[in-house]
């Protein structure tokens, strides 16, 4: 990738093709692979769920009736709207994205639900610079959305979760973190960064930023998690038959695809043309990380 202006043009073109899609069933089939339980998912708009997610942050930290929480690249509102259902009508459920069609679906959904989800907002902001006051939040969520941050501004995102923390507040994070130092043909690979591969940074460089912002302490562990699940799995939900073992399967799977298709992580996860890293088993490479911090 090049520019950091360029790194978010390509991350908001391809995000706003993926507010347009519809496959619930392939949306359910990657949550429930990074622990979304059958109860959890019924408590959240299905339209509000992209496939999109690489963790489930609500199940790192527990939520309390009348706190606030904050979700760093909201999305639809996957994450915001299963968090209102846990901090009661006292609480707040404070959704931030900075592209305007996947704000435009997730307040086409909420207003849908009409008052269930009344403790629900979403505002317009990028989340290196959140335009909320500080120490609003009792919890800060994150799903598979820091690594897709240019590396420069990264540390930016960190420093922001601490200003807009309460004192005691928690960072519950899920994201896909390199598990060593990626090859420059991946890191510069547009379909794996807006895929949030190429992107990735490694554990040490989020235990710097975290100490950098403030925090004394954070705890990041690889779940194990299959991230070639996007790969495997159709669009109604059911595992691709044969030897689907990673990116290899892309080519065929995305090649000449409808827009749906071409905007779903089985598809922006790799490359499509016959190069040696579009072959590659992403699991060598990144894993799905839970992140959990707290600021004294």
């Amino acid at each position: 990738m090049d520019s950091t202006e360029q790194i978010y043009a390509q991350v908001r073109e391809h995000y706003s093709s993926a507010s347009r899609t519809a496959a619930p069933k392939y949306g359910e089939s990657v949550a429930k692979s990074f622990g979304y339980s059958e109860d959890e998912l019924s408590n959240i708009p299905e339209d509000a769920n992209l496939g999109l997610s690489c963790g489930n942050p609500l199940a790192i930290t527990s939520l309390k009736e009348g706190e606030t929480v904050i979700d760093l690249g909201s999305g639809a509102g996957f994450d915001i709207f299963l968090a209102s259902t846990k901090i009661g009508s006292s609480g707040r459920a404070i959704g931030v994205d900075i592209n305007d069609e996947m704000l435009a679906r997730a307040e086409k959904i909420k207003a849908s639900r009409g008052s269930s989800v009344s403790n629900v907002t979403f505002i317009k902001g990028n989340i290196t610079s959140v335009p909320l006051p500080d120490v609003t939040a009792d919890l800060i969520i994150s799903n598979c959305v820091i690594n897709l941050v240019p590396y420069e501004e990264k540390n930016l995102v960190f420093k922001e979760m601490y200003r807009l923390l309460k004192p005691g507040g928690r960072v519950a994070v899920s994201d896909i973190l390199a598990k060593k130092p990626l090859p420059d043909q991946l890191r510069k690979d547009v379909a794996m960064y807006v895929g949030c591969i190429a992107g990735a940074a490694e554990v040490a460089d989020y235990q710097n930023w975290f100490r950098e912002a403030g925090f004394k302490d954070s705890v990041i562990t690889d779940t194990q998690a299959d991230l070639n699940v996007y790969l495997d799995t159709n669009e109604d939900g059911t595992k691709k038959s044969g030897d689907c073992c990673g990116p290899v399967a892309a080519v065929s799977a995305c090649d000449g695809g409808d827009e749906a298709k071409k905007a779903t992580p089985s598809c922006s996860s790799a490359t499509t043309d016959s190069s040696d890293m579009g072959r590659t088993n992403l699991n060598e490479f990144v894993g799905s990380y839970k992140i959990f911090a707290v600021k004294d």
